[in-house]
């Protein structure tokens, strides 16, 4: 059966042929990552369970230089990121059978902190929080354009590799009342037990960290940790991860120490 794009009323086949001229008009656009190594490989794992999307998908990230992997469900993701350490970025539906895309990206986040966009046709606030709480990062409603598909992709890939690039150039141990953050290692500890982080959690307490003593706003951290333009919809997106953050690293998450509410500011670590 086909899947319908929700709010749209054309079937599948309709939408790739929208996807495939946004694909043609757009094929003189520069889309690649700024300060990226040409001869670096950068790998994207693209799960879907339709073979059509993965097709076009799997187009759009070659042409901007990344290597491609695929995925047709959600358990063949989880297998696919245990045996492929390198996988740089996870681009995932969420309906799909065997194992869902949230589903899958609770079981990777047991093991690995790669950048996971979720691609899907529930768009209502509550679908999207369920998909930041179970680790994702970021978050594309379908049908989308080539344009906007590729600003989540590089801007995902560029906050993790220059977070990366970032601990091995200037390494150092960071240490906030009992959290202690191995900048090298990208290791978060809690009284010496590892806490696992996202991508964007790990952004944002490494952020906050570095910026210690001043409160960030919304749109502030937004802007630095997503690295695009802050949008009314963008202030839950936030708030949602830093409740996330706070429930992993504070003793009391609804008393927060480490990460503080500076009413009428935003959020600051001291």
């Amino acid at each position: 059966m086909k899947k319908i794009i929700a709010g749209t009323g054309f079937e599948l086949t309709r939408t790739l042929m929208v996807l495939c001229t946004s694909l043609m008009a757009s094929m003189n656009m520069e889309n690649t990552v700024e300060n990226m190594n040409e001869n670096e490989s950068i790998k994207v794992l693209v799960v879907d369970d339709e073979q059509d999307i993965r097709t076009l998908l799997n187009i759009y990230l070659k042409r901007l230089g990344y290597e491609v992997v695929e995925a047709a469900d959600g358990v063949e993701a989880v297998e696919t990121v245990r045996a492929n350490s390198d996988i740089d970025l996870i681009v995932m539906d969420i309906m799909m059978p065997k194992l869902s895309g949230t589903e899958a990206c609770e079981q990777i986040r047991e093991f690995s902190s790669v950048p996971v966009l979720f691609l899907t046709a529930k768009t209502k606030e509550p679908d999207q929080n369920e998909a930041y709480v179970v680790g994702g990062d970021d978050f594309l409603p379908k049908p989308f354009t080539q344009n906007d598909f590729n600003r989540k992709v590089n801007a995902l890939i560029r906050r993790y590799r220059v977070y990366r690039g970032k601990s091995e150039v200037d390494a150092k141990n960071i240490t906030v009342g009992n959290i202690s953050i191995d900048s090298f290692k990208r290791i978060v500890t809690k009284n010496g037990e590892i806490v696992k982080l996202t991508d964007k959690e790990y952004a944002l307490l490494f952020f906050l960290v570095e910026h210690r003593g001043k409160p960030w706003s919304l749109e502030a951290l937004y802007e630095n940790i997503w690295q695009e333009k802050y949008l009314p919809s963008s202030s839950n997106t936030v708030m949602v991860h830093i409740l996330r953050l706070r429930q992993k690293i504070e003793d009391n998450s609804a008393q927060p120490e480490i990460i503080r509410t500076i009413y009428g500011k935003g959020y600051q670590v001291d």
